[in-house]
């Protein structure tokens, strides 16, 4: 049996092109998606010259503005070596109204024979209270202790710089020690180690008598026994500043006959007396 197949003339020629595609082992992806390859480079040209890229910046670090160190004070370059060891301290601010502008470490006086005198423990003061402590203690004090039998080797601190109420009086006003400008003093230590309180009826009251007077001629406060019941066993010196200048001087210096022994009491067990 023959079949014939009658094709129109555009059919045939389409058939006749899919043939020669397949025998030429053409793509089997639509024309469209074929991507044509890169055409070669010529023979014969040179490289493209390579451009070096431009360094990298370096890195600037942020300016950070250091402030300049607080030039001392004049009370500080008054104070040298060859008068007083201090170490200035930063600025003190407390709670109270307490604190200390211009602060001061002292920690030795010289006196003027070059002997050095220790402020035990050393005392953290206003820098114009320390400048009055180490010329007191360099001009007066130093040449009255030395008739006590040895020069003047050291002082016992017993209060400097402290953020309280007076006579630590709980809702007092605030004391001058909490401004630096107060120091307690309990007692002198002699080069040959001897001490002697301020306070002691048993040191000679000559030299106590000028130790007092000179005190109470270069500070405006001074306050030892008799003068309020807190100062018994030390004197206390500062620069409180008043009206009109008003100076207070309270300092009783007794000896042994103002010592009145209190009367012995009668044991319970003793036998009555006699009538």
């Amino acid at each position: 049996m023959k079949f014939r197949i009658n094709l129109s003339r555009r059919e045939g020629l389409g058939l006749a092109l899919a043939a020669a595609v397949l025998l030429a082992g053409g793509a089997h992806a639509p024309a469209k998606d074929m991507i044509p390859l890169p055409r070669p480079r010529p023979l014969g040209l040179d490289a493209a010259p390579t451009i070096p890229l431009p360094p990298l910046r370096p890195s600037i670090p942020p300016t950070v503005e250091t402030p300049e160190p607080a030039l001392p004070s004049p009370c500080v370059l008054r104070l040298t070596a060859d008068i007083a060891i201090v170490e200035p301290l930063p600025p003190i601010v407390a709670a109270n109204g307490c604190g200390i502008a211009d602060p001061v470490r002292l920690s030795a006086v010289m006196s003027k024979d070059n002997v050095r005198i220790a402020v035990t423990p050393p005392a953290t003061l206003r820098c114009t209270m320390a400048e009055a402590v180490a010329r007191w203690l360099r001009e007066d004090v130093a040449p009255i202790a030395a008739t006590l039998g040895a020069p003047l080797g050291g002082v016992a601190n017993f209060d400097s710089y402290e953020c309280r109420g007076r006579n630590r009086v709980v809702g007092a006003m605030l004391s001058e020690h909490g401004k630096g400008n107060a120091i307690d003093i309990r007692a002198l230590t002699l080069a040959n180690g001897r001490n002697y309180e301020l306070t002691d009826i048993h040191v000679d009251k000559d030299a106590r008598e000028r130790l007092k007077a000179s005190a109470c001629a270069r500070f405006t406060t001074v306050l030892g026994p008799a003068s309020d019941g807190f100062h018994e066993n030390h004197v206390h010196v500062d620069l409180a500043e008043r009206r009109s200048g008003y100076r207070l001087c309270q300092w009783a210096v007794r000896d042994g006959s103002e010592i009145v022994p209190l009367p012995r009491e009668r044991p319970a067990e003793a036998p009555p007396r006699e009538p």
